[in-house]
């Protein structure tokens, strides 16, 4: 396996899997996150969004265990993302694979880093080759001196995208946290109101958007729990502590199934819009077992200011929008409401119950949502709807702007702003409103680059475009012809 490494290709690797014992938690890994017709999307190495949970709680410590240049890349991204910790690196070679001796460095590397003085909790994340290889991470001690030792196996062969291995991290702390809370007594996290039943929210979240969220509930007598992924480990118990969990990100498999065995129940959606406010503030009086007067007050002081931010700021725009955050769907409804033709939405996220509200919807106002959207199908979209404004990955937003059409980075512009309630309508319009501006000076210097900077004629010599020598074309066709001739004649 070692000298396979980890671009074998996927059947290779879940076929290693499964004979070196794995074939059980790839079977969970399948059925929590299932392909799409096309395997799975483009996308950085899932391990990622594990390693970012990880990194992003205080107090916990995290060990990669795969290639090298595997850890390089993920460290770096980390880095590139702000983390600012260090991640630990258990390195591996041929021997140390095949004889067990890898799992017996990561032993020990872990009883060197569970220092109860420095960190709650230590993560271990296996990588693609030690996944395949059978390392066996539920081996490793529970706890060690107090300090939690969670072992998880994220390799890209069985893990889609790096937003679905945020909740394989997610769901293996939170089953931890559960059955430390159904044994006894726990530490209560820190600032938690008590009075009032709470709503946990899955899903990482603009920071202003737990706000807003809180603000929604407060006329429905409820309050706001700690949210998933959590920043500390005791959250984890605050979150368990919710009268309704929020799939607000309909892609956390593991996550809601551990709330589901903890006894809460689990809505999904969001609050977007007025329709979809209304809709989901329902969904959280029915699951909360509130009365319908509560519900009725709440949507009528709620819902006419989130109206009247729609009217105030139309959008007047057709958008074909892509992502791989989760809230695609979401996002597509805010601008539907707000006035904007949305012909196609592309997520790279799976179907889910939890978004089946959201697809029924949008469906029904005339927008495609293609789940597991692969680029390829989010480009071939934009091409043929000619949108105002694209919303996508980066490589989307480079082909728009190649074509002149206005293009935005998902990630960094559309997730990086409120959503919910009023603030989130005012926020979509605006960013709509400032990129739509600029079509025509696109379209002008599509035309003055026209040509340039192209194929083979990219770049420029030293007064003018790169030119071909005499007969260089003619040359290389006869060389790769009697190349062609010469294979068939030693096949034969």
């Amino acid at each position: 396996m070692a000298e396979t490494g980890c671009h074998g290709g996927r059947e290779t690797m879940l076929e290693a899997a499964s004979a070196a014992g794995k074939s059980a938690g790839m079977a969970q890994l399948m059925q929590d996150y299932p392909r799409g017709p096309h395997d799975q999307p483009q996308s950085m190495c899932p391990a990622f969004g594990a390693l970012r949970v990880g990194l992003r709680m205080k107090r916990t410590a995290t060990i990669l265990s795969g290639s090298a240049c595997c850890v390089y890349g993920l460290t770096f991204t980390s880095h590139f993302y702000g983390a600012r910790r260090s991640v630990g690196y258990v390195p591996f070679n041929s021997e140390t694979l095949v004889t067990g001796k890898l799992f017996e460095d990561i032993r020990d590397a872990v009883r060197e880093t569970a220092k109860p003085e420095d960190y709650d909790a230590v993560v271990v994340i296996n990588l693609c080759v030690p996944t395949a290889s059978g390392v066996p991470l539920d081996l490793l001690p529970k706890q060690i001196d107090g300090v939690r030792v969670i072992g998880i196996d994220v390799p890209g062969f069985g893990v889609p995208t790096h937003a679905e291995a945020k909740d394989v991290l997610s769901g293996a702390m939170l089953r931890y946290a559960r059955g430390e809370a159904e044994a006894g007594p726990v530490a209560r996290p820190a600032g938690l109101r008590d009075e009032l039943p709470m709503v946990a929210l899955i899903g990482e979240l603009f920071p202003a958007d737990p706000v807003g969220i809180g603000a929604l509930l407060a006329p429905l007598g409820l309050a706001l729990a700690p949210g998933l992924p959590s920043r500390e480990w005791r959250d984890l118990y605050g979150a368990l502590d919710c009268a309704v969990a929020a799939a607000v990100h309909p892609f956390y498999t593991a996550t809601v199934r551990e709330f589901r065995a903890a006894g809460r129940p689990v809505v999904g959606s969001g609050p977007v819009g007025v329709e979809g406010t209304a809709a989901w503030l329902g969904a959280i009086a029915k699951a909360a077992n509130l009365p319908a007067s509560v519900l009725d007050a709440a949507r009528a002081k709620l819902l006419p200011g989130i109206a009247a931010t729609l009217a105030a700021a139309p959008i007047k725009a057709r958008i074909t929008l892509s992502g791989y955050e989760g809230s695609e769907l979401l996002v597509a409804r805010l601008l539907v409401e707000a006035g904007a033709e949305v012909p196609y939405v592309g997520t790279a996220c799976p179907k889910t119950e939890w978004s089946a509200a959201d697809l029924d919807w949008l469906s029904a106002h005339g927008t495609h949502v293609q789940y597991r959207a692969s680029f390829e199908q989010d480009l071939a979209a934009m091409r043929d709807v000619q949108p105002d404004l694209a919303v996508g990955t980066t490589p989307l937003v480079q082909q728009a702007k190649e074509a002149g059409i206005p293009a935005l980075y998902y990630t960094n512009m559309v997730s990086a702003r409120p959503l919910f309630g009023a603030a989130g309508a005012g926020a979509m319009a605006g960013i709509v409103a400032a990129q739509t501006r600029g079509r025509e000076r696109f379209t002008r210097m599509v035309s003055f680059f026209d040509g340039v900077g192209t194929r083979d004629a990219a770049g420029y010599g030293w007064q003018d475009k790169p030119r071909d020598p005499p007969g260089f074309r003619d040359r290389l066709a006869r060389q790769r012809a009697a190349k062609l001739k010469a294979e068939a004649a030693v096949g034969t």
